[in-house]
């Protein structure tokens, strides 16, 4: 996800370049909308991991 939201960034930066201002500012929108989800996403399974963690180290 997160190499996605890296392709869409750069290409909203080159459409910016080139004045395609409406691809430019949907790419960024799917970029940022990827970028959030990765978070999510990363923090959820950082949850997971510690409490299944906290759970092996119990038994």
């Amino acid at each position: 996800m997160l190499k996605w939201a890296l392709i869409f960034f750069i290409v909203s930066i080159i459409a910016a370049v080139f004045g395609f201002a409406g691809i430019a500012s949907a790419a960024a929108g799917i970029a940022k909308i990827l970028f959030f989800l990765f978070l999510a996403v990363a923090v959820i399974m950082l949850i997971i991991g510690l409490t299944a963690g906290n759970k092996l180290i119990r038994h």
